[in-house]
């Protein structure tokens, strides 16, 4: 016997979704476009890995080696759960990303207008979900010494989503491991215009990335 339509986009869904929260378990980057593209199959739309690639590319936002490729312009490359953020962007519009928590539109909106004024001083995990609470979607894991990014959102489709990027590696100096107690905030991120647009930096964010890793 074979499985409905219907239940093999239930369970594709389920797998982005956990795909979306641990990526590296999963075989990274190329993993989410071939379920991406399973799912676009089924909903008649045969195009759309390589259309939702197109509009990132527009943004400056996907290279020759991906989105991960985009983002190591302004993260460091071992900052992985940043590329799955990106995703479950795409992942929301279509209907596909469940929420672990959802903002009212005025929880957005007091979000939103207070970036800039947050990320002018370094803030750590703590300090983000001491102030904006727990996350809608939780990229990366829950140990407090690896890096991971934090998700913002509403119901409302067409409101964007929030992340804040944190990221604790190696000291470049010693080489010693962690370098910070807990994550430490690089940048927020929401928008869909250009790319390097849509990044609020902290003072560490700001760092040149080889400075970082």
């Amino acid at each position: 016997m074979v499985r409905s339509a219907e239940a093999m986009h239930t369970y594709l869904i389920d797998q982005v979704n956990l795909m979306l929260r641990r990526l590296e378990m999963y075989g990274g980057e190329p993993a989410l476009w071939t379920v991406f593209d399973h799912l676009f199959f089924l909903e008649d739309a045969d195009n759309g890995v390589q259309d939702l690639h197109e509009s990132w590319r527009a943004r400056n936002a996907f290279t020759p080696t991906g989105v991960k490729g985009a983002l190591q312009r302004h993260l460091p490359d071992d900052l992985r759960s940043a590329l799955p953020s990106m995703y479950a962007e795409a992942a929301r519009q279509r209907g596909w990303l469940r929420l672990d928590r959802t903002l009212t539109a005025d929880e957005h909106t007091r979000l939103r207008i207070s970036i800039e004024t947050f990320v002018a001083t370094n803030r750590t995990w703590r300090d983000v979900l001491d102030t904006y609470g727990e996350p809608s979607v939780l990229f990366g894991g829950t140990n407090p010494r690896y890096e991971k990014t934090l998700a913002y959102a509403t119901e409302d489709k067409s409101d964007p989503m929030v992340f804040f990027h944190l990221w604790n590696g190696s000291d470049p100096d010693t080489k010693i491991w962690p370098k910070h107690t807990e994550p430490m905030l690089l940048a927020a991120r929401y928008g869909t215009g250009p790319f390097a647009a849509s990044f609020s930096f902290t003072p560490e964010g700001r760092r040149p990335p080889e400075t970082e890793i």
